[in-house]
């Protein structure tokens, strides 16, 4: 089932679950269930769609960059009334009276050079300007076209850079979504599981106290007919009140998981979870070699490593771009003045400006040089670290591959473990109501019985959350043998 078909399911779910909490207090849920819901209600999943969103939109924005961008600049209008200095032929300074208004706009088409980092402009202006003391008078100036072009020389390109990094940035927040997804199902194994062994340890407790309140009496009874000593009547006294207290414990638990699952899941407090113990397993052995080759392609890890590879590179281009500076500005077009609107279009002369600008240091004792170098050497130890963590990664997953491999067979051994004990015990309760065997035999059956049960469910639990850790590392179910893919824009758009 893709991912977003499972998002639809469990949407319907969690509206089934909370609807339904008024009419039925009691609720029984599988670990199926309660993973979809995470993915759906949870806080975790909101905030990683959340950050989703957070980098759609980043990307969206880099790709606007790309195209044209139409603007219009406006002053409308600009009121002056004020002295300003004035020099006269021989010399001296008086102030003269100004008293104008000036109103101007702009329309520009502004697009980026993808090949050299520059921009170019097509603009159209108008600029008005109205003398408000004697002499009175209007003035247009008019720029019915001009093509500007802005392009720094032997600079860094940032276009250039933007194109090869933010595309792997976009790709990795949405390999990082779907991880986050699968983690959310990590967390609500934990609690599920967490929940069902309080459970599993209430019965277990529960069934305890029942029989040691049977043997109690049993023992009473055969106390007053000589058949046992003071001393195993006084053993099973201190196991009944130790299984009551055992009880209680095991009641305090068991809502304190109840809480914490419930919470996780968003579902009203009213609903009472009974969670059951998975009877499916997706039973299947998984080679190393495979889950790196898919990690390696879908994890959002490598996709962080080419990411900051490309970081580290264009920091260093940055550096080397800024050793020098040298601009280029030209502009082609025309203008035309008149003291009326419609003659200022009429006699254009033409407007051209060409314009180099440069800044080229001839002593600044090896700052940039050093900046240079500082970059250099930090893309150094980017490159290092990225190694290291590259190891680590796969050596997790080698880790990984071999705990999901051997926990099949715990799995087995636990179960018939589980099985063994539990006959063990009915056989020995049996057997001790007839007088047999020793408290001893019977307490050491008990606890046997106890721990085999307790460790089948963490067995469970254990190859459940190695199951998904698989998915989260590779993004890949091992068991449909598919790639975990979302419709990222159908998820954007609820």
């Amino acid at each position: 089932m893709k991912f977003i078909q499972q998002l639809m399911l469990l949407g319907s779910l969690a509206v089934a679950m909370t609807a339904g909490a008024a009419e039925e207090a009691v609720k029984t849920i599988t670990l199926e269930e309660a993973i979809l819901t995470a993915r759906a209600n949870s806080v975790d999943a909101a905030v990683a769609l959340n950050e989703l969103r957070t980098a759609y939109w980043t990307y969206r924005t880099y790709r606007a960059d790309l195209l044209p961008e139409v603007n219009f600049n406006a002053t409308i209008p600009s009121y002056h009334k004020s002295y300003s200095p004035y020099q006269l032929d021989d010399g001296s300074y008086t102030f003269v009276r100004n008293n104008y208004m000036q109103m101007s706009g702009e329309v520009s088409i502004d697009q980026n050079i993808w090949l050299t980092g520059g921009t170019l402009s097509l603009n159209t202006s108008l600029d008005f300007l109205k003398q408000l003391e004697n002499p009175r008078y209007n003035r247009f100036m008019s720029v019915p076209i001009a093509l500007t072009l802005s392009q720094p020389i032997f600079g860094v390109n940032h276009t250039k850079w933007n194109r090869r990094i933010e595309p792997v940035r976009y790709e990795e927040s949405k390999a990082a979504f779907i991880s986050a997804t699968e983690t959310v199902a990590l967390t609500a194994i934990n609690y599920y599981f967490s929940l069902l062994l309080a459970k599993e340890n209430v019965e277990i407790a529960s069934q305890n106290l029942a029989n040691a309140e049977k043997l109690y009496e049993v023992a009473k009874a055969k106390r007053e007919m000589g058949q046992i000593s003071k001393n195993d009547l006084l053993q099973l006294e201190l196991n009944l009140l130790n299984a009551r207290s055992n009880f209680t414990d095991c009641e305090i638990s068991y809502k304190s998981n109840m809480f914490q699952l419930r919470a996780f899941l968003n579902i009203q407090e009213d609903v009472t979870l009974e969670p059951v113990v998975p009877e499916k397993i997706p039973y299947t052995m998984v080679s190393y070699n495979d889950v790196l080759e898919k990690a390696h392609a879908y994890n959002s890890f490598s996709k962080n490593i080419r990411r900051r590879q490309l970081e580290a590179d264009y920091a260093v281009a940055q550096a080397k771009g800024n050793q020098r500076e040298i601009t280029l500005f030209a502009q082609i077009g025309y203008t035309g003045t008149a003291d009326k609107f419609g003659p200022a279009y009429d006699t254009l002369k033409d407007n051209q400006v060409v314009e180099i600008g440069f800044k080229v240091p001839i002593l600044d004792w090896g700052k940039r040089r050093g900046k240079v170098k500082v970059s250099e050497s930090n893309r150094d130890v980017v490159k290092s670290r990225l190694r290291k963590e590259q190891m680590d990664f796969d050596q997790n997953i080698f880790i990984l591959v071999e705990r999901f491999n051997n926990q099949q067979r715990q799995l087995d051994i636990a179960l018939r473990a589980d099985t063994i004990a539990q006959r063990r015990y009915d056989t020995n309760v049996e057997t001790f109501l007839i007088g047999k065997i020793s408290t001893l035999d019977l307490n050491d059956s008990q606890t046997s019985k106890d721990q085999s049960r307790q460790d089948y469910i963490n067995q469970l639990y254990y190859y459940w959350n190695y199951y998904y850790q698989l998915r989260s590392v590779a993004l890949w179910d091992f068991v449909t043998n598919k790639g975990i893919d979302a419709d990222i824009e159908a998820i954007l758009r609820q």
